[in-house]
């Protein structure tokens, strides 16, 4: 039956000009992608799918070198950001649903040479896990004596049993992470013991902080903002007074806020696993407003309200840190909850290192099929699981046992830093691609009002958000080059990856040797995927 099927005729004129039919083999197309993830699925992974260790935990950071008010204000401009990269993103994306998102777009409206190194800047990202180290961290909040390798290696046996199980199965993952259920068909056994989740903890949270706020906790104590007063609302960083000092405060808190909202993007790397993508997308990229100002704005004005800048408990370098909100709660008395809080973090952080892994490998998956990785990272097995790809980034998760000599809470701050810089490149790259893309529809007279997904904000989103991430990126952790502060850990988390995007740019223009496409010279009457 194979073989017939694989058959296929071909109709041609003989020399005395009759037509004639030749029957001829063709090989089976190759495996690819499936549209797996319903529209429930691409809206917890929009919605809930990487909130995670960055708001959970890196808050504590930001926290510590801001105070409140820089804190809440530099979520605020970073949040503005992503909303720019978003419409940008949403527009190309629901208007081309391919796969490879963005690193796909880059070259077909860009060039082959932004492709690539966009697509190695955003495999890089993702293949840094830092929620695992995150993970035992918060592990260690139970248990501060047990080894951290016991910690990593069970969260990696979770995150890699997902992801080996396909997108069904991790857009199934994601949505009941979102929802405390658990599915009658799909993964009876892992998602019970993973239920706890993201978006309810987080606003169940964000009410709970509330209500100790105004003195509803054991201690009846009603902080109100006390320490926004007193230590104050702002740090003065590195003891620098004035208004330098906390300015300073403010622009240092921008690196852990990108570090919580990198990921925003990842519905464009599922656009070619996704149902209806034309229909489905552009729902997703709008509930990008209710992530940015619903979870993440409010969340840390919450905690901004709970805990003074001051706690050594936000130290997350040391032996007893933890995240603001369990700190918050440990001090009004409720007994208990920090622990079941913990828990819910906990799968949070799991859920946040399944996404990282998840794109990481469809990632490499497109860099592959667009010839800029190795062929046989596109093999796919029958159901359509990028196989190869799935194991092989899954290798780069035991980084995470770095946790095990110099200790979590520093090996989570490195990661965050390497991840941070890259979804920034990442971000900058995507409106670069926005912005040529938009000239090429202004050139061939194309209306952006007939596109599926359409706002009145561009170009200029677009332009803001590149130079606001190429300056961040610049200027991310220029306090390593004060005078007694250079610490050779920070610098290369730091800057590694904004020193090698432009060498890998540079050097694929030279290999490629292939101009900017001309405006002219977009194909956007051709649509290379199917709804």
């Amino acid at each position: 039956m194979s073989s017939e099927k694989n058959n296929r005729k071909a109709t041609y004129r003989d020399s005395d000009g009759s037509l004639q039919d030749e029957e001829f083999a063709t090989s089976p197309p190759p495996p690819r992608l499936h549209r797996q993830l319903k529209n429930r699925h691409v809206a917890m992974i929009s919605i809930g799918g990487v909130i995670g260790t960055g708001l959970f935990v890196g808050t504590a950071n930001s926290l510590r070198s801001g105070g409140p008010a820089g804190l809440f204000l530099g979520y605020v401009a970073m949040g503005t950001i992503v909303l720019a990269v978003m419409v940008s993103l949403g527009e190309m994306i629901a208007y081309l649903p391919i796969a490879g998102g963005h690193i796909t777009l880059s070259e077909r409206f860009v060039n082959p040479a932004l492709s690539f190194a966009m697509g190695w800047n955003y495999w890089y990202n993702w293949t840094i896990i830092a929620e695992l180290s995150a993970a035992a961290l918060l592990i260690d909040y139970w248990h501060p004596n047990v080894n951290n390798a016991v910690w990593v290696m069970m969260c990696i046996v979770v995150v890699v049993t997902i992801n080996m199980l396909g997108a069904g199965a991790y857009g199934e993952a994601e949505f009941y992470f979102a929802w405390v259920i658990s599915h009658p068909r799909l993964f009876p056994l892992i998602i019970p013991l993973l239920s706890s989740i993201k978006v309810l903890t987080i606003s169940g949270l964000i009410i709970l902080g509330i209500i100790i706020d105004l003195g509803g906790g054991p201690n009846h104590d009603r902080i109100g903002f006390r320490y926004w007063k007193n230590p104050g609302a702002f740090v003065q960083f590195q003891g620098i007074t004035g208004a330098k000092g906390r300015f300073l405060a403010w622009w240092s808190v921008l690196d852990n806020a990108a570090f919580s909202f990198i990921g925003t993007e990842i519905v464009a790397i599922a656009a070619g696993e996704t149902k209806n993508p034309r229909r489905n997308l552009p729902r997703a990229i709008r509930r990008v407003y209710i992530r940015v100002l619903l979870f993440y704005i409010l969340g840390v004005f919450v905690i901004g309200l709970l805990v003074p800048y001051t706690n050594q408990q936000l130290i997350l370098a040391s032996g007893t840190a933890a995240s603001p909100f369990v700190i918050a709660i440990e001090t009004a008395g409720i007994k208990s909850l920090p622990s079941i809080i913990n828990a819910c973090l906990l799968t949070s952080a799991w859920s946040a290192a399944s996404s990282d892994l998840y794109t990481s490998s469809r990632a490499l998956y497109g860099l592959a099929v667009a010839g800029n990785a190795p062929k046989f990272f596109s093999k796919t097995s029958k159901s359509g699981l990028p196989y190869v790809a799935v194991i092989f980034c899954a290798l780069f998760t035991l980084l995470a046992f770095m946790a095990v000599s110099s200790g979590a809470g520093t090996v989570f701050g490195w990661f965050a830093n390497m991840t941070a810089v890259a979804g920034l490149v990442t971000w900058f790259g995507i409106c670069v691609t926005y912005i040529r893309f938009y000239g090429g529809m202004k050139a061939q007279g194309i209306d952006r009002k007939t596109l599926p997904y359409y706002t009145r904000v561009q170009p200029f989103a677009a332009w803001y958000g590149a130079i606001s991430t190429f300056i961040i990126c610049l200027f991310n952790d220029w306090s390593v080059f004060l005078k007694g502060n250079w610490n050779t850990a920070t610098f290369v988390t730091s800057y590694l990856p904004l020193i090698m995007f432009p060498i890998l740019y540079i050097g694929a223009r030279f290999y490629y040797r292939t101009p900017p496409v001309k405006p002219g010279g977009h194909g956007f009457r051709e649509r290379h995927c199917a709804d």
